[in-house]
């Protein structure tokens, strides 16, 4: 018996992968956070599974099912939105299990940026613009933020900024990030990425009109010079001249072709 956690994707049923998918097929109970997930995905149940909308529970009552899947020798679907690494709320189940001494294992899924990224068409790393992402969020009820973890400070390093759970206070993301990227610096706000309903706002950080985001829940900020731009390097990786493991280049390859 063992308790899979299993990151949905971020909104499109189909993003999700074939062992996630094949997870949910075996399992008899499905836990799935309903306010995210899809539910289209509760397709791939199992005839006769017990499903649990687990939005409206507490992380109590949430073990208090884990347990009962477990002394009945039942696997469990635990299902997340997105990819489980980050703003799970994972953490704190896997430490309950632990202490229990109930069997899990963890199955990514495809994150929200990630599917905001494919639906802005960009590459959040261009060479000689930009080579890291930062994803970040900002403080709010549930979780407050590090005081050493700031737009202002990761601004600083003039990376991708894929700001999470925040569309509601674009007046102070714009007015922390103006003095770092500049006014004319490209925003795009992904609403409820891969989803049928998706919307994409895209505008610069001078032009940024904080009201957008009145009454929205879910949306990716997503903040960068690598956004739509043209005006980037090529790799190298790809040049007719560079000599690398794949591609021998030269009359003294690095990697010497194998005959």
């Amino acid at each position: 018996m063992t308790i899979h956690f299993i990151g949905a994707g971020p909104g499109a049923a189909d993003l999700i992968t074939l062992r996630g998918r094949d997870l949910i097929a075996k399992s008899p109970v499905c836990l799935y956070a309903g306010s995210l997930v899809p539910e289209a995905l509760l397709a791939h149940c199992p005839n006769g599974a017990r499903v649990v909308n687990t939005a409206s529970m507490s992380l109590d009552a949430i073990i208090a099912e884990c347990r009962l899947a477990h002394e009945a020798g039942q696997d469990v679907a635990r299902l997340h939105s997105g990819d489980l690494s980050v703003w799970s709320a994972m953490g704190e189940q896997l430490r309950r299990l632990r202490a229990a001494g109930i069997p899990f294992d963890i199955t990514p899924g495809v994150p929200a940026f990630a599917a905001a990224a494919a639906a802005l068409e960009s590459e959040l790393t261009l060479p000689g613009v930009v080579q890291s992402v930062i994803l970040t969020r900002t403080s709010g009820r549930a979780s407050a933020m590090p005081e050493t973890e700031t737009l202002a400070a990761f601004a600083a390093t003039r990376a991708t900024l894929a700001i999470h759970l925040s569309v509601h206070v674009l007046d102070r993301i714009r007015a922390e990030l103006i003095p770092h990227y500049g006014e004319d610096c490209p925003v795009a706000l992904v609403f409820r990425a891969s989803w049928p309903d998706q919307r994409i706002l895209r505008t610069t950080l001078g032009a940024l009109d904080p009201a957008i985001g009145e009454g929205e829940r879910t949306a990716l900020v997503m903040v960068g010079h690598a956004l739509g731009s043209e005006d980037f390097d090529e790799s190298r990786l790809y040049a007719g001249d560079y000599d690398r493991r794949f591609r021998p280049v030269g009359t003294s390859p690095r990697f010497p072709e194998v005959t």
